[in-house]
């Protein structure tokens, strides 16, 4: 995956929510300042993302806090969590010369955090185990084909030859950022609330799925997120979680219809654009049941805005 993200630009394969309505973007900046509200208005605060992508989320939900939470604006550090030079380079043309890049999480300065992850945990590594007889094998991949050895690992019960997917990395991510206190965590991603058995490893390229193992680093793999193990692993380490909810009830309880309405109003000709925009994110057949909304928090903070309902 990293050299994917290092050699292409991965919208020409697929669209996220941010390049969809720039209201989302919107939405969750001021969902940050609330937040930060919350948190009893901490100056500095380390406001970041996690694969800030172009640099359109941040870019929209920096132009609605100056707008509407200016406290809030001055008080946020940007911090984005990037390894690619190519797309910082594409955020630093979006945003200017005010943020600082990080190579991971655990590169981001100690104090209170309000962090976003729009699909980010989805194109993290998980380890597939397949339920081979009394137990459960390990698959891997070997000279382009997968292969299956044997592994030791207990997931309960299924039937022969389910699939579980573990997402060790997007555990140990959670469990980093809600180690450093005072930390609130946004997740937004694709997947089932709950755990369970399935497949869902996948390759896009030009819009179109095709085989995971053919040309690696030419497609953008990802896999479902398990948002019950995100939980669990906040929880672990004595952190709060909310949700998940479904993305299209979380960004309605944001007011997303409302801003995209004002949108379409202040824009008559790209007033169908704007609504079918906002559609695609909240309707529950385009992106609003897959995909969920996941708040993990320091268990002293109140709970976050549109989780509370």
């Amino acid at each position: 995956m990293a050299a994917y993200y290092a050699r292409q630009d991965p919208y020409g394969d697929f669209v996220t929510a941010p390049e969809i309505s720039q209201a989302f973007g919107e939405c969750l900046g001021v969902w940050s300042a609330v937040v930060w509200e919350g948190m009893g208005r901490p100056d500095p605060l380390v406001w970041a993302e996690l694969g800030p992508g172009r640099g359109t989320l941040m870019s929209d939900a920096r132009r609605a806090v100056a707008q509407v939470a200016p406290d809030f604006a001055r008080a946020a550090r940007v911090h984005l969590v990037e390894a690619s030079a190519r797309l910082r380079a594409e955020q630093a043309a979006r945003l200017g010369g005010d943020v600082t890049w990080r190579d991971g999480v655990a590169g981001l300065p100690a104090g209170p955090a309000v962090v976003l992850a729009n699909e980010f945990f989805d194109a993290l590594p998980v380890r597939q185990f397949v339920r081979r007889g009394a137990g459960w094998v390990e698959r891997f991949v070997a000279d382009g084909v997968f292969v299956e050895r044997g592994s030791e690992v207990a997931l309960g019960d299924a039937p022969e030859g389910a699939v579980r997917e573990v997402g060790e990395a997007g555990a140990d991510v959670v469990r980093a950022l809600m180690r450093r206190g005072g930390c609130v965590a946004l997740m937004l991603d694709y997947g089932p609330a709950e755990s369970g058995v399935g497949e869902s490893l996948q390759a896009m390229r030009g819009g179109e799925a095709v085989d995971p193992l053919v040309a690696p680093g030419d497609a953008d793999v990802t896999a479902h997120v398990d948002f019950a193990a995100l939980a669990e692993a906040a929880r672990g380490v004595g952190a709060a979680a909310h949700g998940p909810l479904p993305q299209g009830v979380f960004l309605q309880r944001l007011g997303l219809a409302s801003r995209a309405a004002m949108l379409a109003r202040a824009d008559p000709a790209g007033a169908g654009r704007q609504l079918a925009a906002a559609q695609r994110l909240l309707a529950p057949e385009a992106m609003g049941r897959l995909f969920k909304a996941l708040a993990l928090c320091d268990a002293a903070l109140p709970t976050p805005p549109g989780f509370d309902a």
